[in-house]
């Protein structure tokens, strides 16, 4: 397993369109609302990314994904393909993942919203999900394992009476979209590679409000919980500092 540690100026880079990327997100929020179509959503992403941050959409074309954002609604567990026939309505939550290239470096990150008036169990599902990234973001630091991001999502997912997705994870990052290392959202404290300054990757927890088992459709994409029960994510792109961790795609609503 190669790890490609960034020094400070291309860690500077990845901030850039790491910063982009939380922008697509903050841009996009008003228009999250019952009514819209997923295909709606995308195109208005599409044309934020190309025309007004003049950068590149990453997904477009990706292993043959045709779209710029990953829409995952409900019991869609991740790569949600957006479309015309799915129109957002009133209770529903929904993942919006976006993947912004700028001078050849990937920011990637998510949001989870909700959609009008959603029943608690969903809102619930939500909020933990996100305390779960937290949680994992606080772990990150030179001297911990990658082990203890998974740990700490763990935890406090199955102490929740949820379930962490083990089939999908977080991934290194920088000029490649998905390199070196594969961050696990489940594990043991203590194992796994040795956390390093200069690493940059992904955490994006997956919780399920029933079992951890997946399928995938015959899209080829689309991931629902096989349970047919809501699952949600939250997704940040960090980079690792001598003294803990920059979150490079942090939102104008979030503290760091």
């Amino acid at each position: 397993m190669k790890i490609n540690l960034k020094t400070s100026k291309e860690i500077s880079k990845m901030r850039v369109a790491g910063q982009l990327a939380a922008e697509v997100l903050d841009m996009i929020t008003p228009y999250v609302i019952p009514g819209i179509t997923t295909e709606e959503l995308d195109k208005k992403c599409y044309e934020y990314i190309v025309n007004n941050q003049k950068a590149i959409p990453a997904n477009v074309g990706y292993n043959g994904f045709e779209k710029t954002i990953c829409a995952s609604v409900n019991q869609v567990i991740c790569h949600g393909i957006p479309s015309e026939d799915k129109i957002l309505k009133n209770g529903d939550i929904i993942n919006i993942d976006v993947t912004v290239i700028k001078d050849g470096w990937h920011g990637d990150t998510s949001k989870m919203f909700l959609i009008g008036k959603v029943q608690p169990h969903n809102e619930r599902l939500v909020r933990i999900t996100q305390e779960c990234l937290y949680k994992a973001i606080e772990t990150v630091k030179p001297g911990a394992f990658l082990g203890d991001i998974g740990a700490v999502i763990q935890d406090h997912a199955e102490k929740n009476y949820y379930s962490v997705v083990e089939d999908y994870c977080g991934h290194g990052i920088g000029q490649i979209y998905h390199e070196d290392p594969q961050i696990l959202h489940y594990g043991k404290f203590g194992t796994g590679l040795e956390i390093q300054e200069g690493m940059c990757f992904t955490i994006e927890p997956m919780i399920n409000q029933g079992s951890k088992y997946t399928k995938l459709l015959h899209d080829g994409w689309t991931v629902e919980t096989k349970d047919g029960k809501n699952s949600a994510q939250w997704e940040h792109t960090l980079a690792v500092t001598a003294n803990g961790v920059d979150v490079l795609t942090k939102r104008n609503e979030e503290a760091f």
